[in-house]
């Protein structure tokens, strides 16, 4: 992946593989499995060219937060899906069931994004092994606790500038810009969602109504869009 540099009018592309400090754990732009260049924001001392800039900034933000809608609208709409019975299934002792990864991403949002700009990530009471734990919350219960988690992600986000975006936050101790930690929850909860989908289907088998393009009708679905856009 290459991410583009952008300062005082010059290009230049950097390889990440070049970069020790690269961490797969922490991809730069993994929205719903494609993968964004993303412009970094430098202050430049042209006012014309800084408010180029900063439009950037606040179109980001504008789509990132449209992004997070889309992967929190897949989750919603496979749990709709499941009884408070399926909710809880697992393939196995080592797999864990919808219930067990919306609680983590649940405690993962309410440590991560409040008080974002001014305290570690990584709460002090958070109890991120606790999140892993069985039991037999109901699914109301956890539609709560994954709809608390969602409104205080989408609440500091809505809260934040494009002047914050270069902004240092901490996880763990890990200094991070607030756009790469942005990025970094974008991947994290991508990837959450994305098993619970593939759970949920699973668990319907037959009866499992897809969120995507059904099988054998993609052209379909194409020429619907090409006459809606044209």
């Amino acid at each position: 992946m290459l991410v583009v540099l952008e300062q005082k009018g010059e290009l230049a592309s950097k390889s990440e593989d070049d970069d020790p400090r690269t961490d797969i754990s922490k991809p730069k732009a993994v929205v719903s499995g494609v993968v964004h260049t993303v412009s970094t924001l430098i202050k430049n001392e042209n006012p014309k060219e800084e408010c180029q800039t900063m439009n950037l900034g606040k179109e980001y933000l504008k789509v990132v937060q449209e992004r997070f809608n889309n992967v929190k609208d897949l989750g919603d709409k496979t749990m709709r899906q499941l009884s408070n019975e399926e909710i809880h299934w697992s393939l196995n002792e080592a797999s864990n069931s919808v219930a067990i990864i919306v609680k983590h991403v649940s405690g993962n949002m309410m440590s991560r994004w409040s008080d974002f700009l001014t305290s570690d990530g990584e709460k002090s009471y958070r109890n991120r092994d606790g999140e892993f734990e069985k039991d037999t919350t109901s699914k109301q219960e956890l539609i709560r606790a994954w709809e608390k988690g969602w409104n205080t992600l989408f609440e500091t986000l809505k809260a934040l500038g494009e002047k914050d975006l270069l902004k240092s936050v901490y996880i763990r101790g890990e200094s991070h810009s607030v756009l790469e930690a942005i990025e970094r929850q974008m991947a994290h909860y991508a990837y959450h969602v994305g098993q619970i989908v593939y759970i949920g289907k699973q668990i319907k088998g037959e009866d499992w109504e897809t969120l995507s393009i059904p099988k054998g009708k993609s052209e379909e679905y194409l020429q619907k869009m090409l006459k809606k856009n044209s």
